[in-house]
């Protein structure tokens, strides 16, 4: 496996904010001997960060695409400030690393786990111009009626306590790692899919100074999201770029997805990924891997 390909780098984005925010990402290019088939942007989740798809970077880049992948805000080795955490902006980042410091000029193929869903979600509404397809899943977008029936039941607890000012941060700090693995113990089905390694890795990552106080951030703007999801689409309609939800099998989302992607989006596809739970890209890369490229091969120049 080439993995020389796999460039990481850091960029100063300057979104409309003003303020100015770092970037981590990996910038893996095809290899020479493949024509070029276009960009595709892979957003990940919590507790995670680009880590996440450190097994499937280099064979979507083998079939001749040039794979962006960031730490988003607040995650990572990216800057962690105070705010700015409501998807929109979080997607208006990820839009300026891409079409102003990348100088990407084509349409691009954005892939959503997670946190990363709801960002993808964001992107494609806003930026649907330069969106070439969109995959998304394993997430209740803030808006939907199924985020509205599922956020104060015990399977999401979460979804509470983390806008919970203060308190979580106080609970979980010195526990990062406890914290994170029970979220891969709960919601994995290849439960050798997360090694110890990986473990520590996310951990190590998530016991930085402002790194859990940024993940709740995301959490903690999950209404505003509703309402800016929930106003756009009243205004818009719904998405009419070709969109995909991918879901584990043996995860919590999977029976709702078909109406949540009929609630946002226009003649969306649905791929249900075998053998795995809520972590697709590490507990089944291979059928990631395959989803991704003959989705994104049907919408590829």
């Amino acid at each position: 496996m080439d993995t020389d390909r796999m460039q990481h780098r850091m960029a100063t984005v300057t979104p409309s904010t003003g303020e100015s925010i770092r970037i981590n990402y990996i910038d893996c290019p095809p290899p020479p001997s493949k024509g070029y088939r276009g960009a595709i942007l892979l957003i990940h989740g919590f507790p995670q960060t680009s880590y996440q798809f450190r097994h499937v970077i280099i064979p979507l880049s083998d079939a001749g695409y040039r794979v962006i992948v960031p730490d988003y805000r607040g995650a990572g080795l990216s800057s962690k400030p105070g705010s700015g955490y409501e998807k929109s902006q979080m997607a208006e980042d990820l839009h300026y690393l891409l079409h102003h410091n990348l100088k990407i000029q084509e349409k691009v193929h954005v892939v959503g786990h997670d946190i990363g869903g709801m960002i993808a979600f964001a992107y494609v509404s806003r930026y649907a111009e330069i969106v070439a397809s969109v995959i998304w899943g394993e997430c209740p977008l803030p808006g939907t009626e199924l985020y509205e029936q599922i956020k104060g039941t015990p399977d999401v607890f979460h979804f509470v306590f983390h806008q919970i000012l203060d308190l979580p941060e106080a609970l979980i700090a010195g526990r990062e790692r406890e914290y994170c693995k029970h979220f891969y113990d709960k919601q994995t089905y290849n439960s050798a899919a997360i090694s110890p390694a990986d473990l520590e890795h996310y951990a190590l990552a998530y016991s930085q100074p402002g790194a859990m106080r940024a993940a709740l951030g995301t959490y903690r703007a999950f209404e505003q999201d509703a309402k800016e999801n929930r106003e756009w689409l009243s205004a818009h309609g719904k998405v009419k770029v070709p969109s995909m939800g991918m879901v584990g099998k043996e995860f919590l989302f999977g029976p709702h997805i078909e109406k949540m992607l009929e609630e946002t989006t226009e003649g969306a596809e649905v791929f249900v990924v075998e053998g795995s739970g809520h972590y697709i890209a590490e507990e089944n890369p291979k059928a990631f891997i395959d989803g991704v490229l003959e989705f994104v091969g049907k919408h590829s120049g």
